[in-house]
């Protein structure tokens, strides 16, 4: 099977294949994000018949119609929509969607006596010498003898010699769509994975585009069954979700989509101040997809949409309106107010107060794809949120979604969704994943560790959030509090105070069993002395009550206080020779905490 063909294609021909809608231009990479600069330099280049790199589409599958006719496939671009906007604005003069989401015109300005292009600006159109706008001369209505003579006329060029070779010169930048683009065109036997493979290898700047771009780019390019409709869901409620402020401008500049049911839909983003979940359009497509079509790949997606049958390997096209129309509605329950208000309560219940103490988006993803799957299937509220709850504080703890979680999304929405009560394959998760070995030893164990990130640590912070545990020696402040206003992390164990004794070891001393959440002026106060010195402050200013760190005011509190950041017994009397011991010990106490802690969850 030949994988791709590479073909020349000229300018002209290339940009009529995309108006009359052979190539498919997907608006996965809207708005226009080159500067105008760029546009100059492409022009430029093929002024000079130089290369300018090869654009890539994808040839989609024939389609067999409900009558038994075949549909000739369209070609998807999946590289290139940059290069050929950018032809459109400076040859055929249309313009642009830009970053602020307006039309604009991109001018380019051309001086045929130098030879040398130009970003358009008021300099070049009040100088005689420069062509303004060089869509004038593409346009099918120039006459080029015409507009030689003006030219030269205007400048004062009246000579033979002068009028012809600025005539060459014309022809010359005329001739610009005629010149050749590289195609290189993928089979549409070719899977996702393949064409994933060959993009990166072919592509010379070394980008690699993921599967939900091929996707979006399936999506984007269909009208027939709403796809681009899908696509805009997912495009503004993710830059909304990021940029609120700029609702306004893409309600005035999208005119048709903003007076659509679907804008309103997702217009209450507008509204709020979310920083826990902030899912980017590949999340959204992924939890809306996993849900609805209970699949976890992609690739699935990509076949679905082109009408694939995966019994018969055919391409219907009822399969692929199906699928456009699912996904539609899958889209619009993920962006739903109240399903999304509802998935950040959860979160927000088990602890997690803002985004960077969940290591891995998926997690968070596999969470909200869970949620809405259990609602659509009317299960009691109760048991959604307990399943969601342990659900994600489990895979954190196992690190379930890290790396590629497209088979584990599979596996995991599969199982979930054929249990008549989706606590029973919990249930049977934890019992492999979880067991007593895991808290007693193996969770011990990955606290053993001195990156700060760590999945371990987070789930602990987790605890004390939900525990409403108070931050090390403060009766006032919660840990919650902050986390929410970047508290100081603290070492028991002073960094300086390690180093001045020996351990001048980074991964020794930033152990994160070494590690509490304190307020600023008792971090101060603490300084740099062993806990046995400055325990020992902390015992005479609760006993003269003078000075009280934190608000403590007597022995139970502070041994509360203690106990709840999992400090070791004897902490007050430790020194450089307790540090190892001391370590060990507060591992053992953080991991109780944390199973603890997934068992109230119960």
């Amino acid at each position: 099977m030949t994988k791709y063909d590479v073909n020349n294609i000229a300018v002209s021909s290339l940009l009529a294949s995309v108006k009359n809608g052979e190539i498919a231009i997907p608006e996965i990479q809207r708005p226009f994000v080159w500067d105008s600069t760029k546009v100059r330099d492409l022009i430029d280049s093929l002024y000079q018949n130089y290369p300018v790199g090869y654009i890539i589409v994808w040839q989609n599958p024939d389609v067999k119609l409900k009558d038994g006719t075949l549909s000739i496939g369209k070609k998807v671009l999946i590289d290139g929509q940059q290069r050929i906007t950018a032809l459109t604005a400076a040859i055929v003069g249309q313009e642009v969607v830009g970053a602020d989401y307006k039309m604009k015109r991109i001018k380019i300005a051309f001086n045929p006596l130098d030879e040398q292009f130009d970003v358009a600006t008021p300099a070049t159109t009040n100088d005689v010498k420069y062509i303004s706008d060089i869509a004038e001369i593409f346009d099918a209505a120039c006459d080029v003898y015409s507009f030689v003579e003006d030219y030269c006329e205007s400048n004062g060029l009246t000579s033979k010699e002068d009028k012809s070779k600025i005539s060459r010169i014309i022809t010359n930048l005329k001739s610009i769509e005629n010149n050749n683009l590289g195609v290189i065109n993928l089979s549409h036997e070719l899977d996702i994975e393949q064409v994933t493979d060959i993009f990166i290898r072919i592509n010379s700047k070394g980008v690699v585009l993921s599967q939900a771009d091929f996707a979006m780019s399936k999506i984007s390019s269909n009208e027939v069954y709403g796809g681009n409709v899908t696509r805009k869901i997912i495009d503004y409620f993710c830059h909304l979700m990021q940029s609120p402020a700029d609702y306004e401008m893409i309600k005035n500049n999208d005119i048709d989509f903003s007076s659509t049911n679907e804008f309103s839909i997702i217009k209450w983003v507008v509204r709020e101040n979310e920083d826990i979940y902030i899912p980017d359009y590949t999340d959204v497509l992924r939890v809306a997809f996993t849900y609805k079509f209970v699949r976890g790949r992609l690739s699935d997606l990509v076949a679905l949409l082109s009408g694939r049958d995966f019994e018969t390997r055919e391409f219907k096209d009822e399969i692929a309106e199906t699928s456009f129309n699912d996904l539609h509605d899958a889209v619009l329950s993920v962006v739903n107010e109240t399903n999304f208000k509802r998935y950040v309560m959860i979160l927000k219940s088990i602890g997690i107060e803002k985004a960077s103490l969940v290591r891995s988006q998926n997690v968070l993803n596999f969470g909200y794809t869970l949620f809405i799957g259990l609602r659509s299937r009317g299960i009691d509220s109760n048991i959604i949120e307990k399943t969601v709850r342990r659900w994600i504080v489990a895979t954190m703890l196992t690190g379930r979604y890290s790396g590629s979680p497209e088979s584990s999304f599979d596996y995991d929405i599969k199982r979930f969704m054929s249990f008549e009560n989706p606590l029973e394959y919990l249930e049977q998760f934890e019992a492999g994943a979880l067991s007593d070995a895991f808290w007693d030893h193996a969770l011990v164990d990955h606290l053993n560790t001195s990156v700060a990130s760590s999945p371990y640590y987070n789930v602990y912070l987790m605890a004390q959030v939900n525990a409403h545990d108070k931050g090390f020696l403060s009766e006032q402040i919660e840990v919650k509090t902050m986390l929410e206003e970047r508290g100081d992390i603290h070492h028991l164990f002073p960094k300086k105070y390690l180093m001045k004794h020996g351990i001048t070891n980074k991964s020794m001393y930033n152990q994160i069993a070494n590690y509490a959440y304190l307020q600023t002026e008792i971090n101060i106060k603490i300084s740099d002395d062993a806990p046995k010195d400055y325990m020992a402050v902390v015992s005479k200013q609760i006993e003269t009550g003078q000075g009280v760190y934190g608000g403590i005011t007597n022995n139970e509190d502070l041994k509360k206080n203690l106990e709840m950041n999992c400090i070791p017994e004897g902490f007050e009397n430790m020194t450089i020779e307790d540090y190892p011991n001391f370590l060990e010990s507060r591992r053992k106490l953080m991991a109780q905490k944390i199973k603890e802690y997934y068992c109230s969850l119960k």
